[in-house]
């Protein structure tokens, strides 16, 4: 989804299509909850919608121990329920601090934006897209919404930072934003990088056993030097003793 913040009036219909479509309760909220999966909030004149930025390469979806969290060919990081083992890995993981966990259920489960997988699989977009009344939200592929965003930045470049939010943030989203306002203005955090997170953690990952091995090799030759320096300290003491040394050999 592109998301124009230019466009967008605070009219809130993007949240209550999104609550009626996953069933949450009807109230406004201003941030991401157990009951909200797309907020908005509020700076100066501009209203910033947030909700889950269904990386291309996903940190959740890395650090998951169960599988419980995928990423569909189609955009959505889905979350599945039933294989959750309540690790909460992900809330840890996820670099834009998206999902939300059912503390006081019993059953606890993880909470977020689903991308409305069920509707794109019919073929439909994203109920808050749906029902955007000014255009603030529009669903398409990602390549065309990139040409859209650069297009509308090229066009107006008094208008907009000279910025696509999501473009390469992380390795990339499927939401990406336009702002008339630097973003870290707006709360966005634009020191993550351009490589998705999990390929630091297998880069760093890739060097354990090259570390472990040299790491071993170094820690016997060690071993092997204090040994034999204590074993010849033995023998030229028990020299000048005139006595037999423990060991055959000789140094």
């Amino acid at each position: 989804m592109l998301i124009d913040l230019t466009l967008c009036v605070g009219c809130n219909v993007c949240q209550g299509a999104c609550k009626e479509e996953n069933q949450l309760p009807p109230r406004e909220e201003k941030y991401l909850s157990l009951t909200a999966f797309t907020a908005l909030s509020k700076y100066n004149d501009l209203y910033i919608r947030r909700m889950c930025q269904h990386c291309d390469v996903p940190t959740c979806v890395s650090v998951c121990p169960v599988a419980a969290l995928s990423k569909a060919e189609a955009g959505p990081v889905a979350y599945d329920g039933e294989k959750c083992i309540g690790c909460r890995y992900c809330l840890q993981a996820c670099p834009y601090h998206v999902p939300k966990y059912e503390w006081s259920s019993t059953k606890p489960r993880i909470q977020k934006c689903k991308f409305c997988a069920p509707r794109l699989a019919k073929g439909l977009p994203p109920a808050c897209a749906e029902a955007c009344p000014t255009g603030a939200t529009i669903f398409g592929g990602r390549e065309e919404l990139l040409l859209e965003a650069a297009h509308r930045v090229s066009a107006e470049p008094t208008k907009y930072v000279p910025r696509i939010y999501g473009k390469d943030d992380v390795g990339g989203t499927s939401m990406l934003y336009l702002s008339p306002v630097p973003f870290e203005q707006l709360g966005f955090d634009s020191r993550l990088g351009k490589i998705p997170m999990p390929m630091l953690t297998m880069s760093a990952l890739s060097k354990v056993p090259n570390v472990l091995s040299v790491g071993g090799v170094m820690l016997g030759g060690i071993w092997w030097i204090t040994n034999r320096r204590s074993e010849v300290a033995a023998f030229e003491a028990s020299e000048k003793k005139g006595e037999t040394p423990r060991h055959e050999d000789k140094p």
